[in-house]
């Protein structure tokens, strides 16, 4: 089995900084691509960033410029740096990452989510 783990959330005022962390664990050959999504109340996930193996990096318009996404292959794990963060930040951010484990089985695993709040 497959287990990912978030840290790094919190309550922030805004223009502060944090780091979200997703560590991967148990039966992994390999990663590929890894990112980070979040959910707003009343609103639909919505994808960060993510960044593929190799290390190319993609972001929604808002994050660009503020966001930072980066991988440790050696850690199975993946980083969110968050600065200049606004309220409108204010969300459940999820790691997700497409492992292909050591034996036959599911290849799309979720992080359990962890909460940022960014205060006015």
């Amino acid at each position: 089995q497959v287990q990912l783990v978030e840290s790094g959330g919190g309550l922030v005022q805004a223009g502060r900084s944090l780091r979200l962390s997703c560590v991967a664990s148990g039966s992994i050959f390999n990663i590929n691509a890894m990112g980070w999504y979040r959910q707003a109340p009343g609103k639909q996930r919505e994808l960060v960033a993510s960044i593929s193996r190799r290390g190319v990096t993609n972001y929604a318009d808002y994050a660009k410029g503020r966001f930072t996404i980066s991988r440790d292959n050696a850690k199975n794990t993946v980083y969110l740096q968050m600065s200049g963060l606004k309220p409108e930040d204010t969300a459940v951010y999820y790691c997700n990452q497409n492992i292909i484990p050591t034996i036959p089985g599911p290849t799309d695993y979720w992080g359990q989510g962890t909460q940022v709040t960014v205060s006015s």
